[in-house]
This record gives C-alpha cells, structure tokens and sequence, in this order.
C-alpha cells in the first residue's frame, strides 16, 4: 500500500477520464486535471467526498486533452470563483476555443467550453499545504503537457509522460510532426528528477520507476523503428476510447464515426492506404476483440 503525505489524495480513475490528484490545506484545494465531461459528476462526488463543505479553489491541467480537462466546466459552475490554470502553449486557442487546434474534432471527443483565469508557467513553483510543486515541461505525448514534481518526497505527477507500462499515443506524430526525440527527452528528464513515486495520467501509482521507465525507452524504440506500430497503437486507442464512452453501440454507426475522424482518416492514408477506410475501421475493431477489448454481437459492438 502507498502512503501519501497529508493534504495529498490520489484518485485512480478507468481510462476515459485521467486519473486526478487533489490536494488541499486549511485555506486552498487544488485540483490537477478533471477526467472527461460524462464523468464530471463523478469527479465531482470524489472532490467533494475528500473536502465536505471546503470549496475548490483551483484547478490545474497538465494538459488540454478531453480526458483530464472535461470536467472543468462542471467545476466551474459548482464552484464559480475556482481559478483554471492551464500550461501558455494552447491558451489562446482555449481564449477562442478552437475546437479544431485543441484537437477535440481530429479526436472525435468532446469538451464543453471553459475560460481560464491564469497560465501554468515552465518554471514556477507553487505551494498547497507543505508541499511545493516544481512545473516541468513534458512535450511529446502532447508538445503542451507539464508534469509537476514535488523535490521533499520526490512525488512526481506524470500525466501522460509516464505509465507504469509505457505512455501515451504521441498525438504529434499523427499529424506528421517528428515528436519521438521529445518523448526520449521527457523520459530523460524523469530519469534525472529521480522520483520515489509517481502519480501517472492513468492506471496505478507505482514505485518501480526504473521499471517504468525501462518499459517505456523500450516502446519508444520500437515506434521509432516500426513507426506503422506507433500508429496501429493510436488508431485502436481512439477507438477504444470512443467505445469507452459509448457503451454499446451500432457497429455501422461506430464505424460511421470512425471514418469522420480525422485522425483516424490521417493515419488511414500514411499507413493503410492499400484497403477502404471502412475495412481497416473494421479490421481494427476485431483486432480489439481479440485483445478483449470489446465485443462484436451481431449488429452491436459493446465495451469489454
């Protein structure tokens, strides 16, 4: 069992929404990152099962992907003074919220509309409790994303930058923009922070990050070398996702929404040009079934 410092709570989450880390004192709470908007009310029932009556004062996003911001909005409207800080790469696009550049439509996801009130500085350190938190840069995974490291217990929260057994789909490089050498420099400068424990985006918190990180330079280097197993990985992870918030559904219908994904559509044309985008969406989905990431039964694929 982990033990965590006081005013430290780490909230696991299924892999829709990102995991959260709350944390609090007698006169603030914080909390990084909100999960995805169908899971808003969730969130909210953990934050408020740790706070009672106490207010949340702010939010921190290591990142604007629609797993660890959707809540902000239902937050926000709980809690109408709470301030929204989120890393200065994609803040302007959040000022006119671009939907495109934010990457919500090339995702096929969605995230109800939210405005900040402060920037996540590279650099800046900030206080909850006894606990100082150092803001790093963790391009790669998303050329925006932080992770945030605490020196005195040598906590790190990792977002995506860092799973027990990998990391998450590097987004550039489905767009065509060389990131792999980002991630290898975030995986360095992990190595170099020396964390104790890390509080990963998804699954776990874990001790073993030699391991961790072991697995991950592991992975990165078959991407590099076979780049079509970096973008089998992400399609079926798009997938995955969308069948996570779906439930169950129509296969012609999932299959429809696959097919207007632009990024689904992007790697389709690098990496499966030679079939129909309909028949590699399909090929995808039974691959997932194999896996037992799901189930096709007659007209219906349904989430396993």
């Amino acid at each position: 069992m982990i033990t965590l410092p006081p005013g430290l709570v780490f909230f696991e989450r299924g892999w829709l929404s990102s995991n959260n880390v709350l944390l609090s004192d007698a006169s603030q709470s914080v909390l990084i990152d909100t999960g995805y908007h169908t899971h808003a009310l969730q969130t909210l029932a953990l934050v408020k099962s740790v706070l009672g009556d106490q207010p949340l004062t702010r939010i921190i996003n290591t990142h604007l992907h629609s797993d660890h911001c959707g809540g902000n909005a239902l937050l926000r409207e709980v809690f109408p003074s709470i301030d929204i800080h989120i890393p200065p790469g994609h803040a302007a696009l959040v000022d006119v919220w671009d939907e495109s550049g934010l990457t919500y439509e090339a995702t096929g996801q969605s995230c109800p509309r939210f405005e900040k009130t402060g920037i996540l500085n590279i650099g800046a350190v900030f206080e909850v409790g006894e606990l100082a938190w150092h803001v790093h840069a963790a391009a790669g995974h998303d050329p925006h994303s932080v992770i945030l490291f605490n020196e005195s217990h040598r906590i790190l929260i990792s977002a995506d930058a860092l799973w027990e057994n990998g990391f998450g789909v590097v987004f550039p490089e489905i767009e065509g923009i060389n990131a792999f050498d980002e991630v290898e420099s975030t995986l360095r400068m992990i190595e170099a922070l020396e964390p104790k424990l890390v509080l990963p985006g998804h699954g776990a918190a874990f001790r073993d990050v030699s391991g961790a990180l072991s697995r991950a330079n592991s992975r990165l280097t078959q991407f590099r070398s076979s780049p079509n197993k970096h973008a089998h990985y992400a399609a079926k992870v798009l997938l995955k996702f969308k069948l996570l918030e779906l439930q169950k559904h129509k296969l012609t219908q999932f299959l429809n929404w696959a097919q207007s994904t632009p990024y689904l559509q992007l790697l389709h044309v690098k990496y499966a040009h030679d079939q129909s985008l309909e028949s590699w969406c399909l090929d995808l989905c039974r691959s997932l079934e194999i896996a037992g990431a799901c189930a096709l039964v007659a007209d219906e694929i349904i989430n396993m």
